[in-house]
C-alpha cells in the first residue's frame, strides 16, 4: 500500500467516489451522501464541500461488517436481525476514514468544522441504498468498497468533495 500521490474525489451530483493515483483512476464507486444535500454548518446533517484530508483511519483488521459506535468496535458484526431490533440506527460498519476540513471558515474550525461534526467515509449494510443521497452527512460506501479504499490510502490523503 502506498498513499503517495493519491487523492480522493467525492462528487455529490453523481454520488460517486474516485480514488486517483498518479493521475490514474484506481477506484470509481457509487456512494451515498447526505439526504439534506451539501452544507457545512454544525447540526445541518449535510455533506461538507471542499478540501479535506483523512485525519484518522479506524478499523484496520476488523472483520467486514464490524459495528462501530463512537469510532470504537462494539464487538458485534452486523446482521439483518440487528436492523429489525433497531430500525432507525445509523449503521457505521467495517472501516472509518475520519475527515478533517482544510479550509478555515469553510469546513475547518468554528461551526463548520468537518472533524468536530464527525464526518466519515464508512461502510453500511448491504441492503442500504447506495448511489443516491441517503446519509446524515457522511459518505457511505459498500463494505467491500470502503475496505478496498481503506487499504489504499493513508492518514493525510487529500479528499475533495465537489458538487459538480
Amino acid at each position: 500500500m502506498t498513499g503517495l500521490n493519491r487523492y480522493v474525489e467525492v462528487n455529490l451530483a453523481q454520488q460517486r467516489l474516485k480514488l486517483y493515483g498518479q493521475d490514474n483512476i484506481l477506484m470509481d464507486v457509487s456512494v451515498s451522501t447526505a439526504s439534506n444535500g451539501a452544507g457545512e454548518l454544525f447540526g445541518s446533517e449535510c455533506t461538507p464541500r471542499g478540501k479535506h484530508v483523512i485525519r484518522a483511519k479506524i478499523g484496520a483488521g476488523c472483520v467486514p461488517g464490524t459495528v462501530f459506535v463512537a469510532r470504537r468496535p462494539t464487538g458485534e458484526v452486523y446482521s439483518p436481525d440487528m436492523r429489525q431490533t433497531d430500525p432507525a440506527r445509523d449503521w457505521i460498519l467495517s472501516r472509518i476514514l475520519w475527515l478533517s476540513g482544510c479550509e478555515r471558515g469553510k469546513n475547518r474550525l468554528g461551526n463548520v468544522d468537518t472533524m468536530r461534526r464527525f464526518i466519515y467515509i464508512h461502510g453500511v449494510p448491504d441492503d442500504e441504498p447506495i448511489g443516491m443521497p441517503n446519509s446524515h452527512g457522511c459518505v457511505r460506501m459498500r463494505n467491500t468498497d470502503v475496505i478496498q479504499l481503506f487499504d489504499q490510502v493513508e492518514a493525510g490523503t487529500p479528499v475533495n468533495i465537489i458538487e459538480e
